[in-house]
């Protein structure tokens, strides 16, 4: 999987006709060129070809697949992940920077030093936040500038200064 990225995931089938509604992980999917996109079935990346689709909200889609005419064959896909090639990124600006580029990090606080690796970031309506195994756990950290102190692109490191009780909040 590591010539492709996620663009989001399925999250429901729509009307009787094989309709999805795919909520886009990807910052700008209006920019995507999408014919056809790879689903994440059984650990393996399955390959669909793309009727048609729409973007009518920020991160929301809707999809028809071929050969998935009937709600119970688009019934299969939900919750399952959707790809794109790596080729078929959007090139983006020199110096653009998005936090889904923080995967792969290490996020270190102030006071406790070294949390973990940033797993995943997600977008929430009002914020970010990124996934980090820190003790035995899954945290969720909030990703926003009054926390975070500096990003080492170079060194792959986030600083953070975060609340007094947060990381003890996932502890107990």
């Amino acid at each position: 999987m590591d010539n492709y990225f996620e663009i989001g995931y399925i999250t429901k089938t729509r009307g009787l006709k094989g309709e999805v509604q795919v909520s886009f992980t990807f910052d700008e999917p209006e920019k995507l060129k999408i014919k056809s996109v790879f689903i994440e079935i059984n650990k393996k990346l399955v390959p669909y070809f793309v009727d048609n689709f729409k973007i009518p909200m920020p991160q929301i889609g809707y999809f028809n697949f071929e050969d998935i005419d009937h709600i119970e064959k688009a019934q299969l896909l939900t919750k399952k992940k959707i790809f794109l090639p790596n080729r078929l990124k959007p090139k983006r600006e020199k110096g653009a920077f998005f936090y889904s580029d923080l995967i792969g990090f290490t996020a270190e606080d102030l006071q406790k030093g070294k949390i973990g690796e940033i797993l995943e970031v997600q977008e929430f309506p009002q914020q970010f936040l990124a996934t980090i195994h820190y003790q035995e756990k899954d945290i969720l950290i909030p990703l926003n500038e009054a926390f975070i102190l500096d990003i080492d692109m170079k060194k792959k490191l986030m600083k953070l200064d975060l609340p007094d009780g947060l990381l003890e909040l996932y502890l107990d």
